[in-house]
């Protein structure tokens, strides 16, 4: 595995999947996507945006630690650890409903998420 790491992000290439993926992190909030190519070979160059890049690619798993509550985790993708069993993601006892997922993603995801989570609802059905 191959890493890049910047403030508030670290992306990895898994070269054995030739699998790209990636993490932000700000004040207790963890988001774990997976990025192409790409977007991996833009990561760390001088004024490039690497938030920006990263949210461009399909959103796996969202953790909000925040005052307003308890830390609570939006899987969009249920293979999100398995995608990335390099992020070290803290421990969480609370994950948001199914079907307040779908509606987040519904409504704030990209395309590529939402084909994505499309395609792994019609899997459960």
């Amino acid at each position: 595995m191959q890493f890049k790491e910047g403030i508030g992000w670290k992306a990895c290439y898994d070269d054995e999947r030739n699998l790209y993926t990636a993490k932000t992190s700000w004040r207790g909030d963890y988001d774990l996507y997976e990025i192409n190519e790409d977007i991996y070979s833009q990561l760390g160059k001088p004024g490039t945006d690497a938030d920006e890049l990263i949210r461009s690619g399909r959103h796996l798993y969202y953790r909000g630690d925040n005052s307003i509550g308890p830390p609570t985790a939006m899987v969009i993708d249920d293979r999100y650890a398995e995608l990335c069993p390099w992020a070290n993601l803290p421990a969480n006892e609370k994950t948001m409903p199914r079907e307040l997922t779908d509606v987040a993603v519904d409504l704030w995801e990209n395309e590529a998420t939402r084909e994505q989570r499309k395609k792994q609802k019609e899997k459960e059905v």
